[in-house]
């Protein structure tokens, strides 16, 4: 018996040296939410707690690919050195300049030019625009891609990936290994991509029996596509049919909705750098771009972003003033998140938000209900029902706090998903990308966002948000104060979960 009890305290005390410990360990360089999210865990389940927080406690990658980020960015910053902070062609808003100049100081990218080919709407026409250019490339197609899959809608993509390397087409694909594998033919994709003579490589990949353990929890949720580096297309949609391979969501009529954009100009430069760095920490080859062949500058390979690329042309029309927002763990500085929040309290007379995954951290709370408050006529478009049961609890536990505020919530009709992910400030100011506005984008994954002032992509994002404000429901204040405890609580749980990051 004394023997039991002396293990016992041995037990105790050494839990509450683990508990003494989190609390000084655990807060440390971490959002409040998500800090008492893990000590809470922690301090209640120390023998769960303990193992997840090593395994996923931190927010950043390390090691190689820590390294890798860090030399990107010193190029990056190296490289910008000759560009301006703004195209000469555009006066920005002294609020806007002074946010470019904070997004360039977190991720050393100026805002330059991008010629708009159109926004897509049409799930399936943005999959063949993307087609099309491929079967124009004449040098290089570089795919960069979250969900990548196999099936009849994306097969014609996929063959003329085939057919550009039989041209003699260097063609180099990422797909995020997590994300991909648990859709319909994954790995008889990576044989047909292979037979075909195409480079591929699995973005942060997850292969035990190959001695690549990784956390499963950061991911790359990029999607750009860039074609002899002259044209690239990027959004919010993956490489797959809408439905997402389930039969299920067929018969349903569940289909996802996005929004892709066709670029060219200097803007292409900006993403193909992302696409090099991503290539290189998955191959470890190093890629050389585009934008310096042909100008005849013995220099040019000192500047990551050339000065000129090609003809110079006046911000006007389809002529935007665009700069790229790439994030991930390898940023330690919230690029996106700050970003966005900069320009949420900027916006004097309209916020229109849409992200299928609203689950803000305090600052981004703040901004979104401050704005609200401030007389800012303030909109967030979500999914009826998200496709995730845990975020759509997680989410809609904030819609309280935005309806108190003054937020208009509307929601996308079922069974469809809205998956596109932008906003719109006092319709001047847009944003596009892959990037959610949640903790997973701003903490966890890989993205890329695009800011856009001066030219027609904002207008055209501005139909984009009314077509679906024309399709949606407006969430009655009235009616949620009324839903059921069992919501309620679910909610909360939810909630919580979502900040153990």
């Amino acid at each position: 018996m004394k023997r039991f009890l002396r293990g016992t305290s041995v037990f105790v005390v050494i839990e509450y040296l683990i508990k003494v410990f989190a609390i000084g360990v655990v807060p440390e360089n971490r959002r409040p939410s998500s800090s008492t999210a893990w000590l809470l865990l922690i301090l209640f389940l120390p023998v769960v707690g303990v193992p997840l927080f090593l395994m996923f406690g931190s927010p950043f990658v390390n090691g190689r690919r820590a390294r890798i980020q860090a030399e990107a960015n010193l190029l990056l910053k190296n490289g910008t050195d000759g560009v301006p902070n703004s195209p000469e062609s555009v006066t920005l808003p002294q609020g806007l300049a002074d946010i470019i100049e904070l997004s360039r100081s977190l991720t050393s990218l100026p805002m330059v030019t991008g010629v708009n080919h159109g926004v897509t709407m049409d799930y399936e026409e943005s999959i063949e625009r993307m087609t099309r250019l491929v079967e124009t490339a004449q040098e290089a197609v570089d795919v960069e891609i979250y969900i990548m899959a196999r099936d009849d809608t994306t097969r014609p993509f996929f063959e003329a990936l085939a057919d550009a390397v039989k041209r003699g087409v260097k063609v180099r694909v990422l797909l995020d290994h997590i994300g991909s594998r648990k859709y319909p033919g994954f790995h008889q994709l990576l044989r047909d991509m292979t037979a075909a003579g195409i480079e591929w490589y699995l973005m942060l990949p997850f292969l035990p029996l190959q001695g690549k353990v990784r956390r499963i929890d950061l991911r790359n949720h990029r999607k750009l596509l860039i074609v002899d580096g002259r044209v690239a297309a990027m959004g919010s949609q993956n490489l797959i049919e809408a439905p997402y391979g389930s039969a299920r969501n067929a018969r349903l009529g569940r289909r996802w909705v996005d929004i892709t954009i066709e670029l060219t100009g200097e803007i292409v430069s900006s993403l193909e750098a992302i696409f090099i760095v991503d290539w290189y920490t998955e191959s470890g080859e190093i890629v050389d771009m585009h934008a310096y062949r042909g100008l005849g500058d013995p220099d040019a390979d000192a500047h990551l972003l050339p000065t000129r690329h090609g003809p110079r042309r006046a911000v006007g029309g389809n002529v935007n003033a665009v700069q790229l927002i790439p994030s991930g763990p390898g940023f330690r500085t919230d690029p996106n998140l700050r970003t966005f929040a900069s320009l949420m309290y900027l916006a004097k007379h309209r916020l229109a938000m849409v992200s299928p995954y609203f689950v803000p951290d305090e600052s981004l709370l703040a901004a979104v209900t401050t704005a609200a408050l401030r007389g800012v006529s303030v909109e967030l478009y979500v999914s009826e029902v998200a496709d995730q049961f845990m975020v759509d609890r997680a989410q809609s536990s904030y819609y309280q706090a935005l309806l108190d505020a003054g937020v208009r919530i509307y929601r996308y009709p079922a069974p469809e998903v809205l998956h596109t992910k932008s906003f719109l400030v006092d319709d001047e100011i847009a944003v596009m990308g892959s990037s959610n506005l949640d903790m997973r984008s701003f903490g966890l994954n890989y993205e890329i966002s695009l800011l856009a002032y001066g030219g027609d992509i904002v207008e055209q994002l501005r139909d984009v948000i009314a077509d679906y404000a024309s399709r949606s429901s407006v969430l009655d204040p009235e009616r949620w104060s009324d839903r059921s405890v069992a919501r309620r609580y679910t909610e909360s749980v939810m909630r919580l979960t979502s900040a153990i990051q």
